[in-house]
């Protein structure tokens, strides 16, 4: 094992005096709510390199020395390697329990990867030879960085089980998630589209830029980890690990566990494509409608601030009400509706409406409201609630599908769980940017990125809206039709917890 055995859980029998008043019966067991908010900051640590790395085809193709569809390739590449590292980082989760649990040794050892790997490479990579010693050095460096992410990663989905059963409380993690992401990717966009963008002239031109940017998004993702391992301290216990005891599991497991668990095999099948149509969304498509379609890109982080406190309003309804009250199954379907529809009528909207019309108040050139701006700020704000919805309750839906195994064959897998989900999520996914580069280089975008200066196109728009709002359409289809087949409803999980808590109290099944 990784990490040396505890012994019968003593080492944490401290915290167990917290821990025991939310073990309230019928095999259910709860935890502060606080502590959910802070263990949803285990994927925004990882969640804020994601976003910095979204800049990299920039990196690449300006200090790196790779062209625009070369730039999309390798990103897929490499988030092919990010899932073909997953089932055995799943793996060693799964057979580890030392003195310091389960989830927070990958969660620290995950981050320092993270941060170092990054630094390398934005610091390191452009003093070396330009052609192939820079190219390998950069290669390698990501390989690495993706294994950092991996280990990190893995614990947002693998310690969902052990925080709480509770199918009330469960689905709160999406909540937090839903928000906190919002939070971040509005942020972030202002970020680099208000002070880094135009700081550093554009994007890419200046090496300054990714140092700052770096540096930024190291110390809040070290901050984010730090806070997450306090949080899930106490239930990162093998008490709250599927029966409650030690068990031995095997690669043969595995092959079974992914051949009979119809649950984990559609909700893989429903997150993946949706995070398909989410990766296409990529900072040059951002780019492209709001500097190049709309003509003013500091609106597409001002459009994101004034959308997302409609989009918290929009998640709360469909976890605070629909997920907690129907189960998560129920929410994931009506979610995907919802923004299925919105994201069909936001294309029609940039397709027959006036983008060149949306403005915001506080922002250059402000002279009162369109019926653009205001069509798709109802659109976006319905449509982006209900979507982040449909993608983060994918997550505690995956705690669903690890207490279905336990029920089902009496494995406890949670590594094999989220890593499973991970790795045909991140194998579809990969595709996205090499979607976007062929779709960029078809209409002569080949060997340089658009930027903030390049003119207008009928084609730039096309492209644009099919990425903003095709791809993601496609994948919520997908989700609908794949729910149709997922057999863990509200009435079923109620019968598998009723099952778990009899094998732990030594009943015959």
């Amino acid at each position: 094992m990784l990490f040396e055995e505890a012994e019968n859980g003593k080492d944490i029998a401290e915290v167990n005096m917290e821990t025991s008043k939310y073990d309230v019966g019928n095999g259910i067991h709860r935890v502060p709510m606080w502590r959910i908010g802070g263990y949803a900051l285990n994927n925004v640590a990882t969640n804020l390199y994601m976003f910095m790395m979204l800049f990299i085809a920039y990196y690449i193709t300006g200090w790196v020395g790779f062209g625009v569809v070369l730039a999309g390739s390798f990103s897929m590449i490499m988030r092919i390697w990010d899932g073909v590292t997953d089932p055995f980082v799943g793996f060693v989760v799964d057979k580890t329990n030392g003195k310091f649990g389960k989830n927070r040794p990958f969660m620290i050892v995950g981050n320092l990867i993270l941060a170092l790997s990054s630094f390398l490479m934005f610091f390191l990579t452009p003093a070396l030879p330009e052609g192939l010693p820079r190219i390998i050095f950069f290669v390698l460096i990501n390989a690495v960085y993706y294994i950092g992410y991996t280990f990190q990663c893995v614990v947002t989905k693998s310690a969902q089980s052990c925080m709480t059963n509770d199918p009330k409380q469960r689905p709160m993690f999406s909540v937090f998630d839903g928000i906190f992401g919002m939070f971040l990717f509005t942020g972030g966009q202002m970020l680099v589209s208000n002070y880094l963008a135009p700081k550093y002239h554009g994007l890419g031109k200046d090496i300054a830029m990714f140092h700052e940017f770096w540096l930024i998004i190291a110390v809040l993702s070290a901050i984010c980890t730090i806070i997450a391992v306090i949080s899930v301290w106490p239930k990162d216990n093998i008490k709250y690990f599927g029966t409650g005891k030690a068990q031995i599991i095997t690669f043969r497991d595995y092959a079974e566990i992914m051949k009979k668990n119809k649950a984990i095999q559609m909700l893989v099948l429903s997150a993946s494509t949706d995070k398909l149509g989410t990766a296409a969304r990529t900072s040059t498509v951002t780019l492209i409608m709001y500097a190049i379609v709309v003509g003013n890109y500091a609106l597409s982080g001002g459009f994101q601030i004034y959308t997302t406190i409609g989009n918290v309003i929009f998640i709360l309804l469909g976890v605070g009400v629909i997920a907690t009250k129907f189960g998560q199954k129920k929410a994931m379907v009506v979610s995907s509706w919802i923004a299925l529809i919105g994201n069909i009528l936001m294309a029609l909207l940039w397709i027959f409406g006036d983008p060149t019309t949306l403005n915001l108040p506080g922002f250059e050139g402000f002279t009162g409201f369109s019926f653009f701006t205001v069509a798709l700020f109802v659109l976006t704000v319905v449509t982006g609630g209900f979507q982040q919805v449909s993608s983060s309750i994918v997550i505690p839906m995956t705690a669903d599908c690890a207490d279905y195994e336990t029920y089902r064959s009496g494995k406890y897998v949670p590594g094999l769980m989220g890593t499973l989900f991970s790795f045909i999520d991140k194998l579809v996914s990969s595709f996205a940017p090499l979607i976007a580069s062929i779709c960029l280089a078809a209409i002569g975008f080949t060997t340089q990125m658009p930027d903030v200066d390049t003119p207008y196109t009928p084609q730039l728009k096309a492209v644009g809206i099919f990425l903003m709002y095709g791809v993601i359409s496609i994948g919520l289809i997908v989700n609908i039709i794949a729910m149709k087949f997922y057999p863990l409803d509200a009435k079923k999980m109620d019968e598998i917890r009723g099952e778990i808590a009899r094998i732990k109290d030594g009943e015959s099944a």
